[in-house]
């Protein structure tokens, strides 16, 4: 497996590498069979250390999780802790009420562009309806079933996934709502 673990403003050092390294391989044995890499980021916010890290397993999908704590090796730990138990469901949720996935997750290539919102003092009409785009990226679109969807939306901690159906063949969307539940849209 591949670690890269750094530190945006902060050394990140030797000693930490190894915890680092240790403390991901044991609880990646336990549930992930074979996760390819992992990224863990240390960084300083006011008198706290943030860590996030980010694993991709071998079926496709990404376990992301953030902490944060006044000791650097305390804001870590608090990360992993929380990246098992996102495993264990996974794990449990893939036992329980799925198959195992025998091929890797599908990836089909799309735009995605960031539209500038217009902070309009006046109760005017705006001068155009044609948006303004502020970015345009590169970005994939897994082919995941419904489940697979939301496992992978929880697991990377995003409030909306948009996927394509594996049984369908068709773009969809998985979403958080605001009462708690996952809401699903299939066009």
């Amino acid at each position: 497996m591949r670690y890269q673990i750094t530190g945006k403003q902060i050394d990140v050092g030797e000693a930490l590498q190894t915890h680092v390294q240790t403390e991901l391989d044991a609880m990646l044995g336990k549930y992930a069979g074979r996760p390819t890499d992992a990224t863990v980021v240390f960084s300083k916010s006011a008198h706290e250390f943030v860590c996030e890290t980010v694993v991709h397993l071998s079926t496709g999908l990404n376990a992301t999780a953030k902490a944060h704590a006044t000791e650097i090796y305390a804001a870590f730990d608090a990360c992993c802790e929380k990246m098992d138990k996102q495993l264990r469901r996974y794990k449990r949720r893939l036992k329980d009420h799925h198959k195992d996935r025998t091929e890797p997750v599908e990836l089909f290539g799309a735009s995605s562009y960031i539209l500038a919102s217009e902070v309009d003092t006046h109760d005017d009409e705006p001068e155009s309806l044609q948006p303004i785009i502020v970015a345009e990226m590169e970005t994939k679109i897994p082919s995941l079933t419904v489940g697979e969807a939301v496992m992978q939306m929880e697991l990377a901690g995003l409030p909306v996934l948009v996927f394509r159906n594996d049984k369908k063949d068709g773009v969809n969307v998985v979403y958080r709502r605001e009462d708690g539940n996952i809401g699903w849209i299939d066009p």
